[in-house]
């Protein structure tokens, strides 16, 4: 779609304002004193491929979260972990999934044909959704016993094909101790409906546009079809125009945010965070320099996405966790010279988050690498 006409008098915002708004949404200028179910619907979910990385993210924004709160909420079925917003794992509270999930079918439908159109060709999808529906009604399965009853029945195609396709064509949850911290990566999944115990029923896509500029805006057309891998929303958005606040930025790209959505001073402070792997923040833009800085992508994004050190609000560096012989060692690796206030400030969150992540080992150090090239 053509770069609009920009009419004069746009307001415009700079990298830094467009960045403590992200921050002010992400609840990364002061951790938030809510329960975490309420955290989760307001950050629309958080990339969950990594089974701590939701903890971690919920621990970096939430004030007194402990490990047990998120564990709890998927227990009772208040959250839930499945593939949503770009075909990927998210961690969601239940009520938004179930609109969520209907909303994005056709985008799964096109993955499931790009990636595993090939290896499942002349394998009827339909059929191939009823039949794992039905293997899925009586109890729940895990992922590996499902692959090997998908293959019983279609012996000559690939079954991890056939799994995935069943992933991004069927509605399913991964039920717990999936999913949880030191849960078992391959735990039981089961129909979501089922696990619910009510429908799905698809919201209007405008519903899908605002609830992320709540949680990420300002932002352009662009950066809402990055986050959820959908396509068209301009014809989304433009009817929406009228009741939207219309920005532009340093490019002079159209952002649209909602008319009382928090967008604090420039000159905010910004404190240091410890950001998990895939998180909300540095895979929800079109345009991520937002929070990347001048940081070049391939230094966080591998295409794996590294946990991540951010200083004045933007990414400075990763960090890694290792446990070994009873031991926990959070290695942070600034890009960067750090001066002293900012080194003592991230230590202090590095040997918080030890305490949060391993505390049940005697032994916890923070190890501050020097700067990469």
């Amino acid at each position: 779609m053509p770069r609009r006409s920009m009419p004069a008098g746009v307001p415009l915002l700079s990298r830094r304002a467009l960045n403590r708004a992200t921050l002010a949404r992400q609840l990364l200028l002061d951790r938030a004193r809510v329960p975490a179910l309420d955290a989760v619907r307001r950050l629309v979910g958080l990339q969950g491929q990594v089974p701590t990385a939701p903890y971690v993210g919920l621990w970096s924004r939430v004030a007194g979260f402990r490990r047990d709160d998120l564990t709890e909420l998927l227990s009772r079925r208040e959250v839930v972990r499945a593939t949503t917003v770009r075909g990927t794992l998210h961690v969601l509270a239940s009520d938004d999934y179930r609109w969520l999930r209907p909303l994005l079918q056709p985008l799964m439908a096109g993955l499931q044909r790009q990636f595993m159109g090939r290896a499942t060709a002349g394998v009827d999808p339909v059929e191939l959704v009823a039949y794992a529906a039905e293997l899925l009604a009586g109890e729940p399965l895990s992922r590996t016993r499902l692959r090997e009853l998908l293959a019983r029945r279609w012996p000559d195609r690939d079954r991890s094909a056939l799994l995935h396709s069943v992933q991004y064509l069927l509605p399913l949850v991964h039920l717990p101790p999936a999913g949880t911290w030191g849960g078992r990566v391959d735990g039981p999944c089961g129909l979501a409906e089922g696990w619910l115990g009510a429908p799905l029923d698809a919201a209007d896509p405008a519903v899908l546009v605002r609830r992320y500029l709540a949680a990420f805006g300002p932002a352009s057309v662009a950066d809402v079809q990055a986050w959820s891998g959908m396509t068209r929303l301009a014809e989304v958005v433009e009817p929406l125009r009228g009741e939207l606040r219309v920005f532009r930025d340093e490019q002079g790209r159209e952002l649209f945010d909602l008319p009382d959505a928090e967008r604090p001073d420039p000159d905010t402070p910004a404190p240091p965070r410890l950001l998990p792997e895939y998180d909300n923040l540095l895979l929800s833009y079109a345009d991520r320099t937002r929070v990347l800085g001048d940081v070049e992508h391939r230094r966080v994004i591998t295409p794996a996405v590294a946990a991540t050190v951010v200083v004045d609000g933007f990414v400075a560096g990763t960090w890694t966790l290792a446990r070994h012989d009873g031991a926990a060692t959070l290695e942070l690796r600034p890009f960067r010279p750090l001066t002293g206030a900012v080194r003592d400030a991230l230590a202090d969150q590095a040997e918080k988050l030890l305490a949060f992540a391993a505390p049940e080992l005697p032994e916890r150090a923070v190890r501050v690498a020097g700067p990469g090239p």
